[in-house]
């Protein structure tokens, strides 16, 4: 199931909802991903998205990673199950909206395309991609392309400064 924290506005939750979804769906049938942390069906795996702001994303980025910045989007992979429904909860993502706002305007395109690329890159991340080595970056990537084309948002991609 996906969670979704609403601590600032957004039109269309189930958008976001079906990024995620897609994007293990995508997790799910890809062979590139073959460690036993992935082996369980989209269907069992539970994520929260929260939508919040620059502050919050700047706070965790420096608390977290070091880095005294706001940023976009961070995942926190929490990669447990359940003891009790034994859902497996892959972690939370958090995306500023007003940074993704400033994004959208700056790329040409609507926020809502914004917030979903924001979606499948930080469901990625809770699946274990990375994109700090090139070897890592072109696999996430490509996984990042295939599902932003089933969204019909092939157009969409991230913008790296």
């Amino acid at each position: 199931m996906i969670h979704v924290d609403q601590q600032h506005d957004f039109s269309d939750i189930a958008l976001l909802e079906r990024a995620a979804q897609m994007t293990l769906d995508h997790a799910g049938a890809s062979t590139s991903l073959t460690s036993s942390r992935f082996s369980f069906g989209s269907e069992n795996a539970d994520l929260t998205i929260v939508l919040t702001d620059d502050a919050q994303l700047h706070e965790l980025n420096r608390d977290y990673l070091g880095v005294d910045a706001p940023t976009d989007v961070l995942s926190f992979p929490a990669d447990e199950n359940d003891p009790e429904s034994g859902v497996h909860y892959l972690g939370d993502i958090l995306i500023s909206i007003p940074r993704a706002k400033k994004q959208a305007k700056a790329a040409g395109h609507p926020l809502e395309a914004e917030v979903q690329l924001l979606v499948v890159h930080g469901t990625l991340h809770l699946l274990g991609h990375d994109h700090a080595k090139v070897r890592e970056k072109a696999r996430m990537w490509k996984a990042q392309a295939a599902v932003m084309s089933k969204l019909g948002l092939g157009h969409i991609k991230v913008q790296e400064s």
